[in-house]
């Protein structure tokens, strides 16, 4: 089991940056992709960035890529998200999620731990 837990949300607005936060317990995540997700109010849940925990190796949805970064920090047991240059089309709630596998995927379906979410609203 994963426990994970985001944090870091918040009221901004557009161009500011935001850094989003992914505490992870209940074992370590060597063999894990982590990823975040996005859902807006009316919308679907959609994809935004994933990063293999062991080789670092990440990907990015088209919508975020060159403003968004995602990273791990090992002794933290923990994932980030660096968001910059934020939009009103950023606005939603965030989630971090877990994948038993090294091999990433977009979709959410592929991941079996969630967090709580946290909410991004960007204002205009």
């Amino acid at each position: 089991q994963v426990q994970l837990v985001e944090s870091g949300g918040g009221l901004v607005q557009a161009g500011d940056s935001l850094r989003l936060s992914c505490a992870a317990s209940g074992r370590t995540l060597s063999n894990y992709v982590m990823g975040w997700f996005r859902q807006a109010p009316g919308k679907e849940r959609e994809f935004v960035a994933a990063i293999s925990w062991d080789s670092g190796n990440t990907y990015y949805a088209d919508a975020v890529k060159g403003r968004f970064t995602i990273s791990r920090d090992y002794a933290k047991n923990t994932v980030y998200l660096q968001m910059n240059t934020l939009k009103p089309e950023d606005t939603a709630v965030y989630y971090c999620a877990a994948r038993g596998s090294s091999v990433i995927r977009t979709s959410s379906a592929s991941y079996a731990y969630w967090g709580q979410g946290t909410q991004v609203t960007v204002s205009s």
